[in-house]
């Protein structure tokens, strides 16, 4: 039964439409956009703080996504370079990269340069301040560099209020503020939240209220 609920959990993979740019942030999506569809500019470097969203946008791009958090050394990229398919990639968190990693992107960049290929890459900061090889620095920052700001709190309940909406969950507005006072504050933090909050409801058939949501937050914190 357990299994049958989770396979009746809407699939809400990140993406463009469900992407809660805010305000600070709308010039940014608006050229990621168009980059995206047209532009001759091989790469496209974004930065933010952690839970900006940057990861959300290049899992969003529907290119093959690389973590050098988890492969440093992206060995995973190797093979896109004999593939006959465009070449289009999107590596997250590149200042986590080992010596042999920024070799491969580099390599990868120059590729992309020649074969008119797309690479997205996304860090903490902008590549002048990563502490990366200077040619690397210097491919990456010869593409359009865009930041992302965090959301302000107004804009991350819009964006929660949204996502369990899409999921058809009832959220009241109390258990929206309990949610954005008691849990992490993070969107990627809270966006989990929500599905654990779906899960929940489902499998033991309760709506949404403030004494179901404390149970659901000591849960997380215990597990």
């Amino acid at each position: 039964m357990r299994q049958l609920l989770l396979d009746l959990l809407p699939d809400n993979p990140p993406s463009l439409c469900n992407f809660v740019a805010g305000h600070a942030n709308g010039e940014t999506l608006a050229a990621f956009r168009a980059w995206l569809e047209a532009s001759a500019e091989t790469a496209f470097h974004l930065y933010g703080m952690e839970g900006s969203g940057c990861s959300h946008l290049l899992r969003a791009s529907g290119w093959i996504y690389h973590d050098a958090r988890t492969d440093s050394d992206l060995q995973a990229l190797g093979a896109l370079g004999t593939a006959s398919q465009p070449l289009c990639a999107a590596i997250d968190h590149v200042e986590a990269l080992s010596f042999a990693g920024q070799i491969a992107l580099f390599n990868y960049f120059n590729l992309c340069k020649q074969r008119g290929g797309k690479l997205l890459t996304a860090a903490r900061q902008p590549p002048a301040a990563l502490d990366l090889r200077e040619d690397l620095r210097t491919r990456l920052g010869s593409g359009l560099i865009y930041r992302l700001h965090p959301l302000s709190d107004s804009e991350k309940m819009t964006a929660l209020s949204a996502q369990a909406e899409a999921r058809a969950l009832k959220l009241p507005t109390e258990a929206l503020t309990y949610l954005m006072q008691h849990a992490p504050r993070d969107m990627r933090a809270l966006s989990s939240l929500i599905v654990a909050l779906d899960r929940y409801t489902l499998e033991h058939q309760r709506s949404v209220t403030l004494p179901l949501l404390r149970d659901l937050l000591l849960q997380e914190k215990c597990a």
